[in-house]
């Protein structure tokens, strides 16, 4: 579609045919924001300009916005940075490393390239160095013990930036929240809620804090049913979501610079604020805020006779707690629950069915519904659970059973036991001792229909999305002794662990 603009693109510093120094986005001082900076300016003075810019582009493209925005280019008009968060620290809450699509992305994107410029043994390309992966190297770069070990196969300057990065993977560098303040342009942002780089955070932070009444108030979001690889795309995963879930973003984003770089009395200074998808109706809804006001909480609690480890087994979730037996599974961090994803190691929607042959996953399930129970919002977990270890990982899963037995995943949380309080300190458990543990669940807009069952799924793995957690209360990235965890969920009047929806 020609839509009479002039599109630049250009190479990070010290990427590709740029010149200068890379450093990952990891590191301080990359001066990404001053080239962004420079750039803008230099096409705001070319004849074919009309002195209004604007940026757009999703991830890595939209961190550099981010940082290009906060230095305030007069000529920058309006940005387009999708499906970013406001800050990388390597860490989630809980505690825990995502290692694999980070290992990834280091051997089949930034690598490549590096060892082109070096001289170095192929893979030159990201093609040369995907092939590699997915064909030869992936398990065993994945497999590695301890996980620091993969800066042995990482070329120069990278390996020492992601050695720094990993010994210290909670520093915070980015501090976007500090940014929006300094921010002057509106940004319509698209994410989806399978989305491991969410921009949701960044969409509130702007809403709250940015440096001007347009960028506060005009500041859009759309979110949809999809991954970090395929925003607006109707297929993701194990499901297709219909037309209804597919969207075209380019036609999105060219609206949106139509009105700020155009001055197109098109309507987008009316439209909602957000517009989000509602999984299990298909259903598209407004909001003027996020997250949009909530009715009221359900709670769900768990029930079973000690068998809920099998598909076949008594574990239930239901309406009042109830004195029953509790479960209990092994966690062998050397045999951990697989991710289910899509090849590029990008997080994505499920069919949790695939997982019926584990007999370490606790599963509780609702009687056929009765009526449609709609949630918009975090889900919560509360958890009483006991370990033999110092330290482990309890997961917990939300999914939505259709009457054919399909097993959807909404969204999911977790804990790292040791930083359940907080990152910044480490509280080890007393071995066998029952603990509360209270889990944020990822934010998801969700309608379980009537005949559908609710499902909440309990482990304590997902390798290798998240890394193992070693069950011996040492740094998991830096060491690589690893030992069996036997793990307990109560669920009683004295601990009733229990689901918490937000309803909408």
């Amino acid at each position: 579609m020609n839509a009479g603009y002039v599109v630049l693109s250009q190479d990070t510093r010290g990427r590709y045919d740029s010149e200068g120094e890379f450093k990952v986005f990891t590191e301080e001082n990359t001066l990404d924001a001053e080239d962004g900076y420079d750039t803008v300016e230099w096409a705001a003075e070319q004849d074919w300009c009309t002195g209004k810019v604007g940026t757009f582009g999703a991830s890595y493209d939209g961190w550099m916005q981010y940082e290009l925005a906060r230095l305030r280019p007069p000529h920058l008009k309006a940005m387009s940075a999708i499906s970013i968060p406001p800050e990388n620290t390597g860490i989630d809450w809980p505690g825990a490393f995502k290692p694999a699509r980070r290992i990834r992305w280091w051997f089949t994107t930034i690598g490549p390239d590096i060892r082109k410029k070096q001289g170095l043994p192929k893979p030159h390309s990201s093609q040369e160095a995907v092939t590699i992966w997915n064909d030869l190297e992936q398990a065993r770069m994945l497999a590695l013990l301890p996980l620091i070990r993969i800066v042995d196969y990482l070329p120069e300057p990278l390996a020492s930036q992601v050695d720094k990065w990993l010994r210290n993977p909670g520093a915070k560098i980015w501090r976007h929240e500090e940014a929006h303040q300094e921010i002057e342009v509106p940004n319509l942002d698209l994410t989806g809620w399978y989305d491991h780089c969410s921009g949701i955070d960044n969409f509130i932070g702007m809403r709250k804090n940015a440096g001007s009444e347009i960028a506060r108030n005009q500041t859009r979001m759309i979110i949809g049913p999809w991954n970090h690889n395929n925003i607006g795309k109707r297929k993701q995963g194990d499901f297709d979501f219909g037309e209804d879930g597919q969207l075209d973003v380019q036609e999105e984003r060219i609206r949106w610079f139509d009105f700020w770089l155009k001055d197109d009395d098109n309507g987008i200074k009316e439209e909602p604020i957000v517009r989000y998808y509602v999984l299990g109706t298909g259903e598209w809804k407004t909001a003027e805020t996020w997250p949009p006001p909530t009715s009221g909480q359900k709670k769900l609690y768990l029930s079973s006779s000690g068998d809920a480890n099998t598909v076949s087994g008594s574990g239930a979730l239901v309406d009042e707690a109830q004195d029953s037996v509790c479960d209990s599974y092994s966690y062998d961090p050397y045999n951990p629950v697989p991710t289910l994803w899509d090849p590029a190691c990008f997080y994505n929607v499920s069919d949790r069915r695939r997982l019926d042959y584990r007999q370490d996953i606790l599963r509780y399930v609702t009687e056929a519904l009765n009526e449609e129970i709609e949630i918009v919002g975090n889900p919560e977990f509360i958890l009483y659970a006991a370990s033999s270890a110092v330290d482990t990982d309890f997961f917990v899963r939300l999914i939505d059973v259709d009457p054919k037995g399909m097993a959807m995943e909404i969204c999911y949380g977790f804990v790292r036991a040791r930083h359940r309080n907080s990152f910044e300190s480490e509280d080890f458990l007393s071995p066998g001792d029952v603990t509360e543990f209270r889990i944020k669940l990822g934010i998801t807009a969700c309608c379980f229909r009537k005949g559908h069952r609710i499902r909440v799924d309990i482990t304590s793995s997902d390798f290798p999305n998240h890394d193992r957690n070693h069950n011996l209360g040492k740094n998991d990235l830096l060491d690589a002794e690893m030992s069996t965890a036997e793990q307990q969920v109560f669920h009683s009047s004295e601990y009733p662990s229990h689901l918490i929806l937000p309803l909408q």
